[in-house]
């Protein structure tokens, strides 16, 4: 009987210390509570500072319009006279809103600029490797920045001749791949890869539509996949044979469509079609080096609407897509310079 008072005064300790460590747990709690609210008064930005908006997020959908345009650094690769040359391209992140930026404060290429043959119309979605520009075999670690600004919201990225974005956009070496050929006369050179310069000028009146004819040949992929030596080699005159029999029928592999890439503001060019088909063309086989396994023509119209000068865009694309589906080979892009005088009066 003496042994419960002994258990009672146990018990009454125990709950007598636990009661203590709440109550300390509950003043330390609080204490906490205290100083995290006052650092979160410390932080907040006076009333003066605007607040920033919520970054979007990576897979958020596109904005409809009020975004920005941002520049895209594609690589760099070496020319044969030991200059190199920055493949660049840019995104659009809107759904709706297409940009005409002239060079200037709001398009520029510093130093040495702002102009280095940028484009002042953007449209919409990824567009890759529209212009090149060109430097000196001993630039080094020397960098430019492309700013566009858009909407209010300027973007920035330096471009130079960075590790790891090197390309190699003429020849694709696990499949062999090269990028479509063009020639704008029967006559003229031959364009393929990224682009350089301008190909070719012609004048224009308002109003009236200008011809626009391109020859096309496409070779394909080399080697074979399940043997990387890739396939015996063809004589020369079974491979004419064969390219010139392919340039009479079969679908197309070349994918091409024109673009503004300079010009006076707004919709002051328009192409029927804008993106036209490319058709087998056996006369054609003749105007090339060395023709590929299709060869073919396509035929446009551009009609301006205001006198100016415009440089007008042509991309052609092979089986591999829009930027060689992101291998950046293997496509074509040629620049044309256009002087539209105005209509008579």
């Amino acid at each position: 009987m003496r042994a419960y008072p002994l258990v009672a005064a146990g018990l009454g300790a125990v709950l007598a210390v636990g009661s203590l460590f709440v109550v300390e747990a509950q003043r330390g709690a609080a204490a906490q509570r205290s100083a995290a609210a006052a650092q979160q008064q410390q932080v907040e930005p006076p009333s003066t500072v605007p607040a920033v908006p919520s970054p979007r997020m990576p897979l958020s959908p596109t904005a409809n319009r009020g975004a920005s345009v941002t520049p895209a650094m594609e690589g760099w690769f070496k020319n044969s006279d030991g200059t190199f040359s920055i493949l660049i391209g840019y995104q659009n992140r809107n759904q709706s809103q297409t940009f005409d930026v002239p060079v200037g404060p709001n398009n520029s290429i510093e130093p040495g600029g702002p102009d280095y043959g940028q484009p002042t119309r953007f449209e919409l979605a990824r567009n890759h490797g529209v212009f090149t520009i060109t430097v000196p075999a001993d630039f080094g670690t020397k960098r430019l920045n492309y700013t566009i600004t858009v909407n209010g919201a300027p973007q920035s990225i330096l471009l130079g001749l960075s590790g790891g974005y090197q390309l190699e956009p003429y020849y694709r070496a696990d499949t062999g791949n090269t990028p479509p050929v063009a020639k704008l006369d029967a006559n003229g050179p031959e364009y393929t890869g990224p682009p350089k310069g301008i190909a070719k000028t012609l004048t224009a009146r308002v109003g009236e539509p200008l011809p626009l004819m391109l020859y096309l040949t496409d070779k394909g992929n080399t080697v074979n996949q399940l043997d990387q030596f890739g396939p015996a080699a063809e004589p020369a005159a079974t491979a004419a044979r064969g390219a010139a029999a392919r340039g009479r029928g079969g679908a197309s592999p070349i994918t091409m469509r024109w673009y503004k890439h300079r010009g006076p503001a707004g919709e002051s060019v328009k192409f029927d079609p804008v993106a036209p088909m490319v058709v087998a063309d056996a006369e054609a086989v003749k105007l090339f080096q060395k023709p590929g396994d299709f060869t073919g023509k396509a035929s446009t119209t551009a009609t301006f609407s205001e006198p100016g000068e415009y440089v007008l865009r042509a991309q052609l694309n092979d089986a591999t897509g829009n930027g060689g589906g992101g291998d950046q080979c293997c496509w074509s892009n040629v620049h044309i310079k256009v002087n539209v005088q105005a209509a008579p009066k």
